[in-house]
């Protein structure tokens, strides 16, 4: 069971969700200030801790080794907590997939592998596990899926070139993968880009 802190959105009875998978060693700590940035008052949030301690924070696998096995673990916990998380009634065409980091690798790992169509995924400053492999396990709705891509130009930890090779070759899959840079870091942009990414999710509901 991965541990989960819901927040509620601030219209009553809010039916969207978006949950959000944070980066290495990072916790759902660093994500309290995202629902009051997005200023979405019809969204609650599900933010999510990864399953592994990683100096006073988590990761959702082991990125100086083999990933496949914590990649992998981490899917299949994820898979089961959008099932929970539609018997609490939040439907998954009304449910957002968003991670940063290595919890952009699980939004993209889970998102085009998940058996319904989600309202959305936004992966943020991150890249994709095997993506050869991907394309060949995906979902029999992964081509409805719409995705929000966002990455740094800047970024010292995973560069940008190297990622954008990865999106040609899903996007060349018929995956639906909207790719934006900014000039930034290994970080999320401020407004610039949350603007972005706000009304990416707006316009799946």
């Amino acid at each position: 069971m991965l541990h989960t802190e819901f927040m509620a959105g601030a219209e009553k009875d809010a039916k969207a969700l978006m949950i959000v998978l944070h980066g290495l060693g990072d916790s759902t700590a660093g994500y309290q200030w995202l629902p009051e940035a997005l200023d979405l008052p019809w969204m609650s949030y599900l933010l999510v801790n990864a399953p592994d301690p990683y100096f006073g924070g988590f990761s959702w696998y082991d990125f100086s080794g083999d990933e496949t096995p914590g990649v992998e673990r981490s899917r299949k916990s994820l898979l089961a907590l959008l099932e929970q998380t539609k018997a609490r009634g939040f439907e998954p065409s009304q449910t957002t997939l968003f991670g940063f980091s290595q919890g952009c690798l699980m939004t993209i790992d889970v998102g085009f592998r998940c058996p319904e169509t989600l309202a959305g995924l936004v992966g943020v400053s991150g890249y994709i596990h095997r993506p050869e492999r991907l394309v060949t396990e995906l979902s029999l709705v992964a081509r409805t899926q719409r995705m929000l891509f966002t990455h740094g130009t800047q970024d010292p930890m995973i560069p940008s070139a190297k990622v954008r090779e990865q999106v040609k070759l899903l996007t060349a899959a018929g995956l639906n993968i909207t790719w934006q840079e900014f000039a930034k870091g290994h970080t999320i942009a401020g407004e610039e880009e949350l603007a972005v990414i706000r009304k990416f999710v707006e316009a799946g509901y």
